[in-house]
């Protein structure tokens, strides 16, 4: 391998820049395409933040508000109950994965490859075009090989979001990229004297590096749900300001009559100008806000997932920006990126479509303690990624995950001032949800999260209709103590209602375990005459005591709720 093959990796292109300078197509690109890219940001991750915090305060009001007695859902009727024949035992799961059922449908590691593989050919047409932009003619293994690995970036992002369950298994992910990286450029190295280690860092970082932390931002567990969304909008609107400015400034006829009209109405040329920039702002903002109420609608008529949304919308970032820095060359290569993100959807689909379906879905209910806060996401993340590869989650609303379960459809019904109308006030209203509810799985094979908004004489009534149409039920009581009424209120409903062995209690050392033993066997005592659990020959409440969750406590959990 020759060294001037690297030219474009050692140099940054810097005559390639000088080339490209008096070319105006490519100063656009090169220039107010990255600082469009960057503003949008600025304005996105604090809007997103905000909204959040907005969305989040929206719910609770309607949580903390009373539908009405005369709206109030019927409570269950109450059956006459005595005490069991058999007396309530409590089992300790084992947190090792390996004891417990598996789940039909693909494992999230299956679905992950099948992504990696797709993002291959994605970092092939980048490496193509690289080779081609450059016009380098000095090919090698290892040169095709390193920049190959470079594009391949994306895979360990999105690996790391569609199957990794902790912080431990995502550094693995991403450490074992850096291994391979590493090997290459040794060779590399090796090969090349006049190539060092601060060339192949620079290529790296440049390639790499503005996306992945612009998506650092937008991935984060918070601001996941409506990040991209937003992101969108801004750079929409902010690229409506742009086309105004370029519109006005493209002659002198334009200029003059942009400035005839500010000046009529009373404005100067900076006036004229800041009008022209809200005009663009304003159209497009409003192009931007249908286009993402069109968005909804695809969603809410299951045209696409979340993670698919997700995905793409890391594929077309990574394509975005990687084809900027080709753009050094000649304009038109800004078109690489978005025929690399072609590549890689066409293969996606394609390898969606040899993953095996799920026949019979099974039906998850969450129920947890509010006050576990925080807490919650991590464990509601590692359960989603494999439970929605075989069937739907079902949950009410609580402060705990309510930012973290948002769906495109809930937050633009909140951004139209229609959220409260979600709310479960009658059981008119409790029994066209439950009509509602998505049971079906996406394009990509994964199934949804159902969340029920409730009022705070509603969410009693949706519970016990809830567990009537589960198949399982996990019931995450860390934190639990004699305050958790509205807990005690479930335990007693589970106990009456599902059989104990689809139901699984997480604890931790948070848990008030005295007291939850206690409180099972008491409320066993008064088990509802039509108890399923009533028959049980020896009727276990199984609980399982988790630390993290780690990666294996998460897979063994799925397997003890996947057991008949």
């Amino acid at each position: 391998m020759q060294p001037e093959s690297w030219r474009a990796i050692r140099s940054a292109s810097t005559e390639q820049r000088v080339n490209g300078a008096s070319d105006p197509i490519t100063l656009a690109l090169t220039g107010a395409v990255p600082f469009m890219l960057l503003a949008s940001t600025g304005i996105a991750l604090p809007l997103s933040l905000w909204l959040l915090r907005s969305y989040r305060r929206a719910v609770l009001r309607g949580m903390n508000q009373a539908a009405g007695a005369s709206a109030q859902p019927a409570p269950a009727p109450a059956m006459p109950s005595s005490t069991p024949a058999a007396r309530l035992e409590f089992a300790t799961l084992s947190a090792r994965p390996g004891v417990a059922a598996a789940l039909p449908g693909p494992s999230p590691w299956r679905v992950a490859v099948s992504l990696a593989i797709a993002i291959a050919f994605y970092a092939a047409v980048m490496t193509a075009a690289w080779l081609l932009a450059t016009q380098d003619d000095a090919l090698g293994a290892v040169k095709l090989a390193v920049l190959f690995w470079s594009y391949f970036w994306p895979a360990v992002l999105v690996v790391n979001l569609v199957a990794a369950t902790d912080r431990a298994t995502r550094f693995v992910v991403a450490a074992v990229y850096f291994v391979f990286y590493v090997l290459l450029a040794g060779i590399a190295l090796a090969r090349s004297p006049t190539l060092t280690p601060l060339h192949l860092a620079q290529h790296w970082l440049v390639t790499n590096g503005p996306p992945t932390l612009l998506l650092a931002a937008f991935l984060a567990r918070r601001i996941r749900a409506v990040g991209p969304m937003v992101l969108a909008f801004t750079l929409l609107a902010l690229f409506g300001s742009a086309v105004a400015a370029w519109l006005v400034g493209a002659s002198d006829e334009t200029i003059r009559a942009a400035v005839a009209v500010g000046g009529a109405l009373g404005l100067g040329g900076r006036g004229t100008f800041w009008l022209t920039l809200a005009l663009g702002l304003t159209t497009f903002g409003v192009a931007a806000w249908f286009a993402l109420r069109a968005l909804g609608a695809h969603y809410a008529a299951k045209r696409f997932s979340d993670e698919m949304l997700t995905v793409d919308a890391i594929m077309l970032i990574f394509a975005v920006t990687q084809s900027i820095g080709l753009v050094f060359n000649h304009w038109a290569w800004i078109g690489s990126g978005p025929v690399a993100y072609l590549a890689f959807r066409a293969a996606a689909t394609a390898s969606r479509r040899r993953l095996p379906r799920v026949e019979a879905p099974r039906r998850l209910l969450l129920l947890r303690v509010f006050a576990v806060g925080a807490r919650s996401e991590p464990l509601f993340d590692a359960l989603r990624r494999r439970w929605l590869r075989a069937g739907s989650i079902a949950l009410i609303a609580g402060p705990d995950l309510v930012t973290s379960t948002v769906e495109p459809d809930e937050f633009l019904a909140f951004l139209s001032g229609r959220l409260q109308r979600t709310f479960v006030a009658s059981e008119a209203d409790l029994a066209a949800r439950l009509a509602a509810m998505d049971r079906g799985p996406d394009p990509d094979g994964r199934f949804r999260v159902n969340e029920f908004f409730c009022r705070a004489d509603t969410w009693q009534a949706t519970m016990q209709r809830l567990v009537a149409e589960s198949d399982a039920v996990l019931m995450d009581l860390r934190s639990f103590g004699p305050s958790n009424q509205g807990c005690l209120f479930e335990l007693g409903r589970l106990l009456d209602a599902i059989d104990l062995r689809r139901v699984v209690f997480v604890i931790d050392r948070s848990t008030d375990a005295a007291f939850l033993r206690q409180a099972l066997s008491r409320l066993w005592s008064n088990l509802a005459a039509d108890s399923p659990n009533r028959t049980a020959p020896e009727p276990a409440a199984r609980l399982l005591e988790i630390s993290g969750p780690t990666a294996a406590e998460s897979r063994a959990l799925v397997g003890h709720l996947a057991a008949d």
